[in-house]
């Protein structure tokens, strides 16, 4: 008896030194990791408490929580991470870029791609000009122009002395301006989640003079200045700041001309690409929906210096989800939301007759809805 109640006691003194040790591993782990965070050399900046006091908005009259019910692989196999898309009505066909440096072209009616011009770094926003010519965002080469034939023209790489971290989003107005995001100056696309996780202003919006081929800083200290399209009246551009949940409005003509203002804020996630339909609605890419880990590192920048940290040398946490897209008419106005839980990192919301095209930074394909069968629908009743 008394030789099992040592060994019982043996044996308990063991698991509670097997125990303690374990315990105190993981500290040591722990301390450890804590401390290779806190040296690393990547800051993240706080943000103000005005930017802080904002929540997004998700009510939203109409929506589609379900847009891949139904929905169609365009170009599946043949398309590596459409980013972007542009419509030219003219040959029936829209252009997107992709990340093996093609710019594709897919026909409309039957969706057919065809290899149309590889630029040999990674095409990001499209914008077609008044005479059939492409111009294209890259973000490795510049802001480049493509001829209706296929000949590459490099127009700018660089404003005030800086070159372009991340040219991304481009359009181009009846004047012969061309307005362009540099998502980054600091960062290039590879590392574009360091930027948002950093939280430090470094994007600019940039014009550049088709005559006079002068390149000009319209409007810095943005937030990853992403997405640019043009308004119908051509009054104002609109670029989007993706970690703001914001885009606004930088007039280029008017009494307003010079200045920059919300055109809609606190959006239901983080915006990317902008596209006006023609039919008075813009059309946003929501790349993901805001979450509460977001919220988080919004708040206390050392979230984000860990976040930081596990993107440079391991993997951060996948949180990402409900990506899609929201319509707004002109006054801003949330009026439909199409999206999906499995949906991430959709850069790009187009209507295009009675569908609409989702680009991807991810996908192998380009996502089409029939906005005609799978309309966004007002939420049921709760009235009695």
């Amino acid at each position: 008896m008394a030789e099992s109640t040592q060994s019982t006691h043996a044996t308990q003194t063991a698991r509670s030194s097997w125990r303690s040790g374990l315990l105190l591993s993981a500290a040591v782990t722990v301390l450890v990791a804590l401390l290779l965070v806190h040296f690393d050399d990547f800051d993240a900046a706080p943000y103000s408490s005005d930017e802080l006091a904002k929540k997004p908005v998700f009510d939203v009259p109409r929506t589609n929580p379900r847009v891949l019910h139904g929905s169609e692989k365009i170009g599946e196999g043949r398309l590596s991470g459409p980013e972007d898309i542009v419509f030219d009505p003219k040959l029936g066909v829209v252009y997107t870029s992709c990340g093996d440096g093609w710019i594709k072209r897919v026909s409309v009616n039957d969706s057919v791609v065809e290899d149309w011009v590889n630029t040999g770094g990674r095409p990001l926003g499209l914008a077609l000009g008044y005479s059939g010519e492409i111009y294209v965002a890259d973000a490795f080469k510049g802001i480049l122009k493509i001829s209706e034939d296929g000949e590459i023209e490099a127009l700018t790489d660089e404003a005030e002395g800086v070159k372009f971290g991340t040219p991304d989003g481009v359009v181009v107005a009846k004047s012969g301006v061309l307005y362009f995001t540099d998502a980054s100056w600091k960062y290039d696309l590879h590392d574009f989640a360091l930027d948002i996780l950093e939280g430090r202003p470094y994007g600019r919006l940039i014009s550049y003079d088709l005559f006079t081929r002068q390149t000009k800083v319209v409007a810095r200290d943005l937030y990853y200045a992403n997405g640019v399209e043009m308004s119908p009246e051509q009054e104002f551009v609109i670029f989007c700041e993706t970690p703001m949940m914001r885009c606004s409005r930088y007039y280029i003509q008017g009494e307003k001309e010079g200045s920059v203002d919300v055109f809609i804020d606190r959006l239901p996630g983080t915006p990317d690409n902008i596209r006006y339909d023609g039919e008075g609605h813009y059309w946003i890419a929501i790349a993901i929906e805001h979450t509460f880990e977001w919220d988080l590192a919004r708040k206390y920048p050392y979230v984000r210096k860990v976040m930081g940290f596990l993107e440079k040398y391991w993997k951060r946490p996948s949180v990402e989800k409900n990506a899609g897209a929201v319509v707004v008419d002109l006054d801003g106005n949330l009026m439909e939301r199409y999206y999906d839980p499995e949906l991430k990192f959709v850069t790009t919301g187009i209507k295009i007759g009675e569908h609409l095209y989702l680009g991807s930074l991810m996908k192998p394909f380009i996502t089409r809805l029939n906005l005609t069968r799978y309309a966004a629908t007002a939420p049921p009743s709760t009235n009695p």
